[in-house]
């Protein structure tokens, strides 16, 4: 049974862990006002997760409650609400601890409770084939049985850590779980809009299925940072003064384009890294679509 005096130690002694708070900073709140009921939930899931998982390890000798809490930081860092934060941390208490779906709803209520039952649901069902129709029909079914979407958002924050954890695994699971990620999850991320999820997948697949190629470009990318930096800078700024002028409120990004977009243009192309102009990303966020028109 868990220490019911665990939870409250940090209200008493004025003192929270720094990785609850690099959680629960990024958390956006009700209103955007600071609100101790959420940070008394989002405790108390920490401290269930770290109760239940206690003495649990991954194959990297870590303790397995170090996964729920990167897992719920990678959802925090994508700005979803407390309650998918507190479905990232008990993610796997159904699955590898005796905790039960009541036990979650009992605690926490039925919301977390069920989008903890769809990711144990998730976690259930296995991808075997390669072939685009049947990796397509895998997606929907994974649709299907994620009634809530929040489930599918828990299931890529998950999936990015495995992915960035992946070499403590033999090369087989490595091999089989960046395969399962390429033909399903990096594709679905791409389906539901969330960009930059898929661009973190196809770089982490392409280092553990390509890790020569992935090599190479990093590399070359990494000795060019500084040359980079001021192209970027040098198309930006001009950008910044022009757009000021009309008045717009906007953010501008410039990036390297990804290692795995750059190795796509590669093979493509048949082409060597040198002979590969486009590999910078600038995008104008603006508020309003007619000012996007207008930029």
């Amino acid at each position: 049974m868990q220490n019911p005096i665990a939870r409250f130690v940090p209200q008493v002694g004025g003192e929270y862990p720094k990785s609850f708070m690099d959680i629960f900073n990024n958390i956006p709140l009700p209103n955007g006002n600071p609100d101790a009921g959420v940070k008394d939930m989002v405790w108390k899931a920490y401290d269930y997760s770290s109760h239940y998982h206690k003495g649990q390890k991954r194959k990297s000798g870590k303790p397995y409650f170090e996964h729920c809490v990167e897992v719920a930081k990678i959802l925090a860092s994508w700005k979803m609400d407390h309650i998918t934060v507190i479905g990232g941390l008990l993610h796997d208490t159904i699955e590898d601890t005796d905790t039960t779906y009541k036990d979650i709803e009992k605690d926490f209520g039925s919301d977390v409770a069920n989008l903890v039952d769809g990711v144990t649901k998730l976690g259930g069902i296995s991808f075997s084939s390669r072939t685009e129709k049947q990796a397509g029909n895998f997606m929907k079914l994974l649709l299907s049985v994620a009634k809530d979407l929040r489930v599918i958002i828990i299931k890529f924050a998950d999936r990015l850590h495995n992915m960035r954890t992946l070499h403590y695994l033999t090369q087989i699971k490595q091999h089989r779980i960046a395969t399962e990620t390429r033909d399903v999850y990096a594709p679905l991320a791409h389906r539901l809009g969330m960009a930059s999820v898929k661009w973190d997948l196809d770089d982490l697949i392409l280092k553990t299925l390509n890790p020569k190629e992935y090599k190479l470009i990093d590399s070359k990318l990494k000795a060019s940072q500084k040359e980079r930096g001021k192209i970027i800078s040098n198309v930006i700024e001009p950008i910044k003064k022009e757009i000021k002028k009309y008045e717009i409120d906007a953010n501008l990004f410039g990036r390297p384009k990804s290692h795995s977009s750059i190795y796509g243009k590669m093979e493509s192309r048949a082409k060597t890294f040198e002979e590969i102009f486009d590999i910078y990303a600038i995008r104008i966020v603006v508020e309003k679509v007619e000012q996007c028109y207008l930029a």
